[in-house]
């Protein structure tokens, strides 16, 4: 008997919607995983005590919800970064602020503009909520297009400072001037900040058209808890609020990201690990005779060139092909011509890094 057909239909243009793909996440053991930036180190020891801690004995803790505006880590953002709990959002991760911005400004009538390349998130979170999207392009400089934004006629506009995927910082006196004469909101997606020169908290005050977003993610080695959050003035912290869902942020993920923001000495350490490592790698690379641009990030954006000389798409694909049978994972973004000659690549520990480099002398010796 022929199944009558089904009577559920898509929303058209989630029907035609492009999902985010994600890095590879390899499930067996013995991969080099340099392609989705996580930090490589653990975190603080005081992250596992608390979880502990919140788990209790018998885990009976886990059967109540959590607090639905993770109020102590509200607190705690707040005094840290001198705006108090009013100024602060906490989310399940970085991409839950960002979708929760978007369902708040963005929608048929109201348009979204993002940097080209940047996190390939943003079109998606904008296509889903149905929105008007307006992407601004970098050119191979990647210099900031400071008109373009600032003259944008977006209601809000998602500019990452440092850049991903390049790495590339922006100075914030730029950023001033773009939030003097955009008149939508500007989101400055901060997932990287800890590891740049710069950063944008101190327009916040004078600037209430600003939004920064952060993640505990790369900064504090929390990506599996899913801990993010946003600052900005506290009328648009109410609008996050309004469109949240009920319990967005777990005990186990308020628990743990407060642990981790009670042990600076111990993250700061890791970062200079980082940056080290990161700086070492850069010059690694200019001795294999390819251009990365400057990174403040914990990553670098590296255009291949093969034993000839030449670079180019099919040259950065090869190069992917040959680690990634080689247990190595890269990011390659073949999508757009300004990152299709490049790979990203994360920092390591030390040892990754040591086996990358290896890899790609081998590469080059017989590619």
């Amino acid at each position: 008997m022929a199944r009558s057909p089904s009577p559920l239909t898509a929303l058209p243009h989630i029907a035609r919607l492009a999902p985010y793909t994600p890095g590879l996440q390899p499930g067996e053991a013995g991969w080099i995983k340099l392609n989705t930036n996580e930090n490589p180190y653990p975190p603080s020891p005081r992250v596992a005590e608390a979880l502990a801690r919140e788990i209790g004995a018998d885990g009976a803790s886990l059967r109540l919800y959590p607090d639905p505006r993770s109020t102590r880590l509200r607190e705690a953002l707040g005094a840290l970064h001198g705006v108090g709990a009013g100024g602060v959002f906490v989310g399940n991760g970085a991409d839950d602020v960002l979708n929760l911005l978007v369902r708040a400004f963005a929608g048929p009538a109201a348009a979204a503009a993002f940097l080209v390349p940047s996190y390939s998130l943003y079109p998606v979170l904008i296509a889903i909520q149905d929105g008007r999207a307006l992407p601004l392009e970098f050119d191979r400089t990647m210099q900031l297009p400071v008109d373009a934004i600032a003259g944008s006629p977006a209601q809000l506009c998602f500019l990452t400072s440092p850049n991903a995927p390049t790495g590339v910082g922006f100075r914030t006196a730029d950023l001033a001037t773009i939030l003097q004469r955009f008149r939508g909101l500007l989101v400055v997606d901060e997932t990287y900040a800890v590891f740049a020169r710069e950063d944008a908290t101190g327009l916040l005050a004078a600037h209430p058209n600003l939004c920064i977003v952060r993640t505990f993610s790369k900064s504090h080695g929390l990506a599996g808890l899913r801990a993010g959050y946003a600052l900005a003035a506290p009328d648009v912290i109410a609008l996050l609020d309004r469109v949240k869902d009920s319990y967005n942020v777990s005990r186990l993920t308020q628990a743990g990201a407060l642990a981790a923001l009670g042990d600076p000495a111990y993250y700061a350490g890791v970062v200079q690990r980082i940056l080290a490592t990161r700086d070492r790698f850069a010059r690694c690379l200019a001795g294999l005779g390819w251009f990365a641009y400057p990174s403040q990030a914990n990553f670098l954006f590296a255009e291949p060139r093969n034993r000839a000389g030449a670079a180019g798409p099919e040259v950065a694909r090869a190069v992917y092909d040959h680690l990634v049978a080689r247990k190595i994972l890269v990011r390659h973004f073949g999508s757009h011509a300004l990152t299709s000659s490049f790979l990203r690549i994360s920092v390591g520990t030390d040892q990754e890094m040591d086996a990358l480099q290896n890899t790609l002398e081998a590469w080059l010796r017989n590619g």
